[in-house]
């Protein structure tokens, strides 16, 4: 708890040292009560002693052992209270994911916004207002980090069990979401649901519920009996998430009327294939969110020149119109194989882009001039993936001159290093696999000045060695390197000065006694504290394997530092692909 607060146990003040000890006595050693209570205390000013005298008092019905469900929930509900409203009301919407469902932040932020929870602060976007929302609520630990980026972002989170509870409870006083797991939780509520959290299996809603009051309705395990979408009038939201067990072969959904629902700012929809989806959908001029797995748009989705976040996978060909869509902030998982130059041209005009994904397949017919025309004049990009895969991305495709803000760059299935990533002076994620490195490559990443993150893999060196020179990679922190057939990896004393974690992907094929790929040089890697090791098997005998491994120990037991290290073996290659597919993007 004084750390949480102070730093250290020897920082808190005297005069708060007694109500502390009485406030853990209250928590009854639960970490959760523990670390609630304390991110509560540590939101405010931490020298005030009868703040501290007034959580004392709030908790004092609270026994100090064998703390029961509602005793933990009165700790919990003391961090609730003490929420701003803006807060309380973004912290009751996580009651609408399922239990330890993994909640990416950005697709958070935007339903906040959806709803009308964020409100625009001075020089702020209402995303950047969101996100600072979702940090708040990390701070206080209310929302639990489940992936965290390199510079200390919370991208992926989920909620505490016992908070889960907390906000449903919340939520059922308050009438602020109700989930329906059976037809019987709906009754007496027919007039007066405001947000549906359906968890219906196979069994069906009552004719008689009201949905005129939804504003937003979620449906997570695959039902197909979702309510008549004739029903809904002021509905902003609408996720489904349908599978393929759960419908007959021979039976289509009919999402048709969605096109009906003029208020919609968010559409989310997996299992489309199961879906009967509306051909037209330019009445929805509120739309702010279309994410969808179904391998077909709307012909007129152009129409929506308010539409911030495009994500449909599948796609072959960029949207007719697309240079139309001049609000677009993120736009993902599209192919320009057979995109018109026209479209090519229009991707150019989405100067509002932050994020891009192409998961594309190159051919004679797409013209390189154009598209990368387009990638450079997206002067707002910050997050860009593009990948081949089918073949390699070709040489003609450049960013040069580079977006000025570009800090994330995924690049899958190039032939070489690019030369033009040189010029990319803000990057700080870097993902490449390319089929060839040589010295000259590493040599142009190592002079990115804010490059914090870089994941490398290839399938062979041009050099039977290669050298992580003294002074370069100075801000690297994270750097995962993996290839068919490993060079040597050497790591000269000052290279990668602030790096804390590294990850090897090996091979034991091909492993000799006096000739492996175990790198050299570890020990000078200062700041290390943890390391991964990846053998691929497949090929090897079991001497390799033997020797593979302990060659690795061995090289990594020279470091003074003692960092964690964890050694997995997969039956596979592990190769420039390996990692393709763990890529998480931005949504």
């Amino acid at each position: 708890m004084w750390v949480r607060i102070f730093g250290s146990e020897e920082a808190c003040p005297g005069q708060l040292r007694d109500v502390s000890v009485e406030i853990l006595k209250k928590c009854g050693g639960l970490p959760l009560a523990i670390i609630s209570i304390s991110s509560l205390l540590a939101s405010g000013s931490s020298h005030q002693n009868e703040r501290w005298k007034h959580v004392w008092n709030s908790l004092g019905s609270v026994s100090d052992t064998n703390l029961s469900l509602e005793a933990m929930r009165q700790i919990l509900n003391l961090s609730y209270k003490n929420l701003p409203h803006h807060l309380k009301t973004c912290f009751l919407y996580l009651g609408m994911f399922p239990e330890d469902y993994i909640i990416e932040r950005t697709v958070l932020v935007s339903l906040w916004i959806s709803e009308g929870f964020v409100s625009k602060a001075r020089g702020q976007s209402l995303e950047q207002t969101g996100t600072c929302y979702f940090n708040e609520l990390v701070n206080r630990s209310l929302i639990q980090p489940v992936f965290i980026d390199t510079d200390g972002s919370v991208r992926l989170c989920k909620v505490h069990d016992m908070l889960l509870d907390l906000i449903l409870y919340k939520s059922g006083e308050e009438n602020f979401i109700t989930v329906v797991e059976s037809p019987e939780d709906i009754i007496g509520q027919l007039q007066k649901t405001r947000r549906m959290n359906l968890n219906l299996d196979g069994a069906k809603l009552p004719e008689n519920v009201s949905m005129s009051q939804v504003r937003s309705f979620a449906s997570w395990r695959g039902s197909v009996n979702i309510p008549s979408l004739t029903k809904f009038k002021y509905l902003r939201v609408f996720i489904a998430k349908f599978s393929s067990s759960s419908v007959d072969d021979n039976r289509k959904i009919d999402l048709t009327g969605l096109c009906k629902l003029y208020l919609l700012r968010h559409i989310e929809i997996r299992g489309c294939s199961k879906c009967q989806l509306p051909q037209q959908i330019r009445r929805l001029q509120k739309l702010e969110t279309f994410d969808i797995d179904g391998s077909c748009i709307p012909m007129d989705i152009f129409h929506l020149t308010g539409l911030l976040c495009l994500n449909v996978p599948y796609i072959e060909r960029l949207p007719e119109g697309i240079g139309k869509m001049a609000s677009l902030q993120r736009l993902c998982r599209f192919d320009t194989l057979y995109s018109s130059l026209d479209s090519i041209k229009g991707l150019g005009e989405l100067t509002n882009l932050s994020t891009l994904s192409l998961r594309t397949r190159f051919s004679e017919d797409v013209d390189m001039d154009a598209l990368n025309t387009s990638l450079g004049k997206l002067c707002n990009l910050k997050w860009l993936y593009i990948s081949s895969p089918k073949s390699w991305i070709p040489e003609a495709v450049t960013l040069s001159p580079p977006p000025p803000n570009l800090a994330t760059l995924h690049i899958v299935k190039r032939s070489r290093v690019p030369s033009w990533i040189g010029e990319l002076y803000n990057l700080q994620v870097l993902t490449l696999s390319v089929e060839k490195l040589d010295k000259d490559d590493v040599g142009i990443l190592a002079q990115l000045p804010a490059l914090i993150e870089l994941t490398l893999t290839f399938s062979r060196s041009l050099e039977a060695t290669i050298a992580i020179y003294g002074k370069s990679f100075t801000a690297l922190k994270k750097f995962d390197v993996s290839g068919d057939i490993m060079p040597h990896l050497t790591f000269q004393a000052g290279a990668m000065p602030k790096l804390q974690s590294l990850f090897l992907g090996l091979n034991a094929r091909g492993w000799e006694q006096d000739d492996n790929a175990a790198p050299i040089g570890i020990e000078h890697l200062l700041a290390l504290e943890k390391i991964d090791v990846g053998i691929g098997y497949r090929g090897a005998t079991a001497s390799e394997k033997r020797r593979a491994e302990s060659a690795i120990r061995i090289a990594i037991s020279m470091h003074p530092g003692h960092p964690h290290v964890i050694i997995k073996c997969w039956d596979t290659v592990i190769g420039p692909f390996f990692f393709e597919n763990a890529v998480i993007g931005p949504w």
